[in-house]
């Protein structure tokens, strides 16, 4: 229920305390950080309220009048009331802190996280920190089911009911074995890839997704079967060193190959394969705590990630 409208705010009651106790205006507000013709004014607002004085200024300090001492007597329950209150939010806080459930597409796991990681177990030591990988569908969910704060993903957008924030930028890549005829072509067309099956996620991850919006955002009636559909980038990326055909994945999750010679990047004449890799979290529920920390983390500048 609302107060009564000739309730004081629990700042002015506390001041009011100070001064009792301490037996000056002045010294009241240096010890709440104040300046004292501040002080002045929250208890010329709470004389008002209670239309009464409850101090007298002497030569010696302030002290309180009768009114004042039974305003004050009533006002240190209500003051010791709210230091619990405060004491019992900080545990609420604690204990928040204390555990954070993040969601990660599996590319963002693999080669973000760990470095996300450091920086993070840097600012919150004491934070227990379980991190659940899975597709960008998956992880969308964990984060609508509140079984994770806070969720990072590849797909150009968040579903509904999530907000999402772009945190790094990446790009796509198809890439083949290097005994394949397309490791010696400078580049193929958009129409060639189009015809060819692919090694590909399976339906529902951030990488799947972005590529098929970037290739029907050029041919809106393509539609091709994958050659291999894998849940596994370590799978995907073996069975394309082996020969068995192209497979698009994530610029990150081939650097090592691409470097080795054991994976052959082809580069893709009109269409642009980068992408968003984005944060999000339920609507209208921005991050705190450690998850906050996190966000934070992600969203600095990272160098961009190499072009095929």
């Amino acid at each position: 229920m609302p107060l009564p409208p000739r309730v004081p705010d629990l700042t002015a009651l506390d001041l009011l305390l100070s001064v009792i106790e301490l037996g000056s205006l002045g010294r009241a507000a240096e010890a709440h950080g104040i300046t004292q013709p501040s002080a002045s004014s929250r208890i010329r607002h709470l004389e008002k309220l209670v239309g009464l004085p409850v101090l007298e200024r002497t030569t010696l300090g302030s002290r309180p009048t009768p009114a004042g001492s039974l305003v004050a007597e009533w006002a240190r329950t209500v003051i010791d009331a709210a230091q619990q209150l405060g004491a019992g939010i900080d545990t609420l806080r604690a204990e928040r802190d204390s555990h954070l459930h993040v969601a990660a597409s599996q590319t963002i796991a693999e080669y973000l996280f760990p470095r996300w990681l450091m920086s993070l177990r840097a600012r919150t030591p004491g934070t227990s920190i379980a991190l659940r990988s899975g597709n960008s569908v998956e992880v969308a969910q964990a984060v609508v089911e509140g079984r994770a704060e806070i969720g990072f993903i590849e797909s150009p957008r968040a579903p509904k009911g999530l907000e999402s924030r772009l945190v790094a930028r990446d790009r796509l890549v198809v890439v083949v074995a290097p005994g394949h005829p397309w490791a010696r072509r400078t580049a193929i067309t958009l129409d060639e890839l189009a015809v060819t099956p692919l090694i590909h996620r399976e339906a529902g991850s951030g990488t799947r997704t972005s590529f098929e919006r970037a290739v029907t955002a050029q041919l809106p009636d393509w539609r091709t079967a994958p050659l291999l559909e894998l849940s596994s980038t370590t799978a995907i990326k073996t069975a394309a060193a082996s020969g068995a055909g192209p497979a698009v994945l994530s610029s990150l999750a081939v650097q090592a190959e691409l470097a080795s010679s054991t994976l052959r990047a082809v580069p893709i004449t009109g269409l642009d394969l980068s992408r968003s890799l984005r944060a999000i979290w339920p609507t209208g529920r921005r991050p705190t705590g450690p998850a906050r920390d996190l966000y934070a983390i992600a969203h600095r500048p990272e160098p961009a990630p190499a072009r095929a």
